[in-house]
């Protein structure tokens, strides 16, 4: 029965960040904290799936569109819930509001002009690094398609650590707000950051050191994002956690183009 945990834990990662039919039988903090555990893998399989569909456009379009394709799967298989935290996020924090106003803007079901912007630029961005990514070769491409999604899901390990309060009573981020011993967020942080680095290694000497820049460059946006999140609305919520996936997997993408 050990693997209880573990089990239900897969299931609430997989179950409440991708639109797999994964069915959720547990909503407690125990299966909360092995949800955000596992994220991470929740995002390698999301990159996996980005970069199989970024290998036929390769093959049959070209690298523009198969960045366009590469930026378009984790959407697709969030229902576009993080792009949308990301717009709400932007329009909450634009609003310049105290945080009750500002959290009320965030549950509205328009998006404002902060939003757009905030989701036009993240989208170019993440759409122009692919791009040269993949014009160097697909396996490029691929795997800072995979980088990316794992380390988007990582920082959702990590903004849900002990110390982080929620904003909010109810939704997703009172459901896994400080679940997360931070000795453990850290050590998935390590791990995840080494596994990539190695993996990074196979394109060349320099492959190993980029690859890891770009997961701790990515954690680090995120968590400034997330540390002036909690500062402007008293804590997290769930568009939080995905204008932070977002923000972390554009930086990741773009510092994989750096260097070469």
């Amino acid at each position: 029965m050990s693997t209880t945990p573990a089990f239900h834990g897969l299931r609430f990662a997989f179950g409440t960040l991708t639109v797999l039919p994964v069915r959720v039988h547990r909503w407690d903090r125990e299966a909360a904290r092995g949800g955000m555990l596992c994220a991470p893998l929740a995002g390698l399989v999301v990159g996996a799936a980005s970069a199989g569909l970024g290998l036929l456009l390769f093959l049959g379009a070209g690298p523009l569109l198969a960045a366009v394709a590469t930026a378009a799967v984790p959407a697709a298989l969030t229902r576009g819930l993080h792009l949308d935290g990301l717009a709400d996020t932007a329009d909450g924090l634009g609003s310049g509001k105290p945080a009750e106003d500002a959290l009320r803007i965030m549950k509205q079901s328009d998006i404002g002009p902060f939003g757009v912007l905030a989701v036009v630029f993240v989208l170019l961005a993440q759409v122009a690094a692919l791009a040269q990514l993949y014009s160097g070769s697909w396996a490029r491409g691929a795997f800072a398609a995979a980088v990316a999604a794992t380390a988007a899901r990582l920082a959702l390990t990590l903004a849900a650590r002990g110390g982080v309060p929620a904003a909010r009573p109810e939704g997703l981020g009172a459901a896994v707000s400080g679940v997360v011993p931070a000795g453990a967020a850290a050590g998935a942080a390590v791990a995840v950051t080494v596994v990539a680095a190695a993996c990074g290694a196979a394109f060349g000497p320099y492959g190993a050191v980029r690859t890891a820049v770009a997961v701790l460059a990515a954690l680090a946006a995120a968590d400034l994002l997330l540390r002036h999140c909690v500062r402007r609305f008293g804590g997290v919520t769930g568009d939080v956690f995905g204008a932070l996936a977002e923000t972390s997997a554009t930086v990741a993408l773009v510092a994989l183009t750096l260097g070469g």
